[in-house]
């Protein structure tokens, strides 16, 4: 095809160039029968060039704009253009996934401008390119996924190299760009985003409008099959929910009536299948002669590279492939459910941890319960963020847990102290217990429970699953109320995709005060507010359900690797992802699978945890440091291992050291503070895993 031209930036989509998903001139494509690679079912691409102070890393904000807290802005905000949402959506989501302080080494130690030897050469780091998106339009029966893949005009095609990056978290598709993207673009390889099936796919229900791939709005109807999500309700069905439930959204992940992590490896694979064909379009012989088509898996370096779900999702995606797309792996703070196998077991420090390898849901609908009254054990008085958690209601929660025989204690202040060894007990580090305040105190625990029920219960939105529903609230009551303005116009560009976020709220619709936000829900039961015991004790229930158990079944992941190298980082005080549910127990359960022939190792990082844009928040900026540089370290020993052939490390401890100081006032970043991964790690930082026991020193 030609290369394209005209302005940078997206125009509206229906002036967008495209191309047809059709077959290339097949040639002698290596175990490949001569047929292009692309994804089936994929629908209409779409083309847009990124050049001329518009790029492909930065949405022409550069370090500068991302830096800044205020988001870029929209000339008319009921109706932003597709252009101005992709500026929103890479400015959220590289905020979200990255410390972008000065403070916290953005722009010294790491982002756009910092060149792949660590050096600051790139100025604003615009990296100028193409990019093609479009749906994959069913995944083992997954509607609509999203991939879109980047090509920088730095692409080598004399080396060629796609990087995959699923999203992170429930994400829209640009969730991997601030973390894998960056990295990939740098190197000028190709980057094969998707959203996973999941993204910030909302439905108003009041309007029913619904979003469309490049984030504008057309009501259901319109958008029929080109909606990223509309939630399956006939119009009767969806006026009667209406009438008893005003001003109320469907969101994709929770509400689509499927599972969708079920296919997260398969949509991660579709990805890089649709990069080969990118690239075999952009470069393909001449149509009819017996030329090979230039870009297969034998001449391409394939690394499928993300964070957290996106993490997760290419470990599945690597299990899963079986024809060699994939050359290598490597993920931080992975989110995986590893198969359950009575074989594995996990020790630190000499002491066998008693809860590991448990899946997602049932760690998390456990800290859902604990974390309120953990957060007011005065062991963790000094939590960041701690005023966030209303202490009356976090003793009321304690009450529920002592009524229900899950804590003890003749105090509130023991009940709480109890709660928080619980957690420990349950897999939990240490070092977390700082920071479970802030986790329940910002609703990431409910919100994660909420919507993996409804994806795994593979609930409708009118369910109301365990009393909870999404809407808008007023700010000062928290009854449900109509919007200021309607989330809608930006919901695809800066929605995380689980509520709360962009002013969609978790509502208790069986609350003795209800329907209210959930935070400030009273329990029918206990006749206190106490952060919605019942909906929290609902969603702890729902781990016996049969469709739950199986929609969980059909996530698990094996630990074969099929002998690919693989690097998984993870920050041992994850107070999201515990190690000893995911990354140590994977370890385990490799070591069975693979034995001699893995090629896996393992990096925990002290003083290290989930959420780096929390980073820079008074409590976590003295104590912790960012993962997101070891990322970049991995990658790059990945790539010298793929190249070079030089040996990547082995698995270890890396003692990092925290920037200490006061809360809000630690001094800057420093490389003294991120001691790198080394391939002799002393003898007591070596992680080893043999015939499914993993042990980690202290």
């Amino acid at each position: 095809m030609n290369h394209l031209s005209g302005a940078a930036g997206s125009p509206p989509s229906r002036l967008r160039p495209r191309f047809a998903a059709v077959a290339l001139a097949s040639g002698a494509l290596f175990g490949f029968g001569g047929q292009d690679i692309r994804p089936p079912g994929l629908g209409e691409v779409i083309v847009t060039r990124y050049a001329n102070g518009d790029d492909l890393l930065t949405a022409g904000l550069g370090l500068t704009g991302l830096a800044s807290a205020v988001p870029p802005p929209i000339a008319d905000p009921a109706a932003p253009t597709p252009a101005e949402l992709r500026r929103r959506a890479i400015h959220a989501n590289y905020r979200a996934l990255v410390d972008t302080t000065a403070n916290g080494g953005f722009g010294r130690l790491y982002g756009p401008n910092i060149d792949l030897a660590g050096n600051d050469t790139l100025g604003e780091g615009l990296i100028p390119g193409t990019e093609y998106l479009a749906f994959v339009k069913n995944v083992k029966g997954v509607r609509n996924v999203t991939v879109l893949v980047q090509v920088p005009d730095a692409f080598n095609t004399e080396h060629p190299c796609i990087v995959a990056a699923p999203s992170s978290g429930s994400r829209g598709v640009y969730g991997a760009i601030g973390t894998t993207g960056e990295w990939a673009l740098k190197r000028g390889c190709a980057v094969a985003y998707t959203d996973k099936g999941t993204g910030a796919g909302g439905h108003e229900l009041e309007t029913d409008l619904v979003t469309l791939i490049d984030g504008t709005l057309a009501t259901a109807s319109e958008a029929g099959t080109d909606a990223y999500f509309a939630a399956e309700l006939t119009p009767a069905q969806r006026a009667a929910y209406l009438a008893d439930h005003p001003n109320r959204y469907a969101m994709k992940h929770a509400h689509s009536g499927d599972n969708p992590e079920r296919i997260w490896g398969r949509a991660t694979l579709h990805a890089v299948e649709f990069a080969f064909h990118v690239l075999n379009r952009l470069h393909a012989p001449t149509a009819g002669t017996n030329r090979a088509l230039p870009f297969h898996p034998d001449n391409t370096i394939v690394i499928a590279a993300s964070v957290s779900n996106g993490g997760g999702a290419s470990i599945a995606a690597t299990e899963e492939d079986r024809r060699g797309l994939i050359d290598a792996v490597v993920v931080a703070e992975p989110q995986m459910n590893p198969r359950p196998d009575p074989r594995v077991q996990v020790i630190r420090g000499g002491n066998v941890v008693s809860v590991a390898g448990r899946p997602l849901y049932d760690y998390v609908t456990w800290a859902n319960l604990f974390q309120p009254c953990a957060a007011i054990a005065p062991s963790s008085a000094e939590s960041p963020l701690l005023a966030l958690i209303v202490p009356g209601f976090a003793a009321n929660r304690c009450a529920a847990l002592a009524a229900a025989g899950l804590v003890t204690g003749a105090s509130v202040e023991a009940q709480a102290e109890d709660a928080a060894a619980k957690l420990v007990e349950y897999g939990w580090e240490p070092e977390s217990a700082l920071f479970h305040a802030s986790h329940f105190g910002l609703s990431v625990a409910t919100a994660v429970s909420v919507t993996y029920a409804n994806a795994f219960g593979r609930a409708s939105v009118t369910d109301d699953l365990c009393g909870y529903s999404m809407g808008t609230t007023d700010p000062a009551t928290g009854l449900p109320a109509p919007p200021a303005a309607s989330p809608m116009p930006t919901l695809w560009a800066a929605n995380n995709g689980v509520p709360p976020s962009t002013g969609i709220n978790l509502i208790a619709e069986e609350a003795a005060n209800g329907p209210i936000r959930e935070t400030l829900g009273v329990s029918a039961s206990t006749g206190l507010a106490d952060y919605y015991w019942d909906g929290a004790a609902c969603l702890r229930g729902l781990l016996d359900d049969a469709t739950v158990q199986g929609s969980i079944a059909q996530t698990w992941v094996k630990g074969d690797l099929r002998g690919r190298p693989a690097l998984i980082l993870h920050g041992r005080s994850d107070t999201l992802i515990p190690v000893n549910h995911t990354s140590r127990p994977y370890l385990a359960l490799n070591s069975l699978k693979e034995r001699g022939s893995s090629r896996l190792a393992y990096i925990e990082v002290t003083n290290a945890q989930h959420f780096e844009a929390f980073l820079p928040v008074p409590g976590y900026d003295n104590r912790l440091v960012p993962l997101h540089w070891y990322g970049g370290q991995a990658l790059d020993l990945m790539w010298s291992h793929l190249v070079d052939g030089t040996p990547l490390p082995p698995s270890q401890v890396v003692r990092t050291v925290p920037r200490g100081g006061d809360p809000g006032a630690a001094p800057p970043l420093t490389a003294a503070n991120l001691p790198p991964i080394t391939l002799t790690p002393a003898g007591a930082d070596v992680i080893t895993a043999v015939r499914g026991v993993v042990h980690v020193p202290d």
